[in-house]
């Protein structure tokens, strides 16, 4: 018979959103967890139809609860256990990176740059009496 509800830092190990147990019980106490919008302590049950937030790298992935797991399984059958409803992250723009080996920036690189972060002065302002 399978059960009703699961501890929430159990469910989120089976599926694979954690390592480990103890790691997810740590994200519950942190409060990177909200079960339905409320943030949650590791032993919070969790029923099917329920909404998951979990807080991971800056960005929130946004989970419904299709399946109730008590055991780690393997990642086709973790994937069938819930609907991932995260938005799609726009790219973001590489601002200021360089090519790996490219080296320093010359003197007429650097000067672009400070003027395009707004931080340069011109040499008319060197000179000006």
């Amino acid at each position: 018979m399978s059960p009703t509800s699961v501890r929430i830092d159990s469910w989120l190990w089976a599926i694979r959103a954690y390592k480990t147990r103890s790691a997810a019980t740590t994200a519950c106490r942190a409060g990177h967890i909200r079960l339905n919008g409320d943030k949650v302590k590791a032993a919070q049950p969790v029923r099917v139809g329920d909404e998951v937030r979990i807080r991971i790298s800056g960005f929130d992935r946004i989970l419904t609860v299709r399946q109730l797991l008590v055991k780690r399984v393997g990642a086709p059958i973790a994937a069938a256990a819930y609907e991932d409803r995260t938005p799609e992250r726009e790219p973001q723009a590489a601002l200021g990176l360089r090519d790996r080996g490219a080296g320093r920036p010359t003197k007429r690189e650097r000067r672009d740059i400070d003027r395009l972060r707004g931080r340069g002065e011109s040499e008319d302002d060197f000179f000006a009496d």
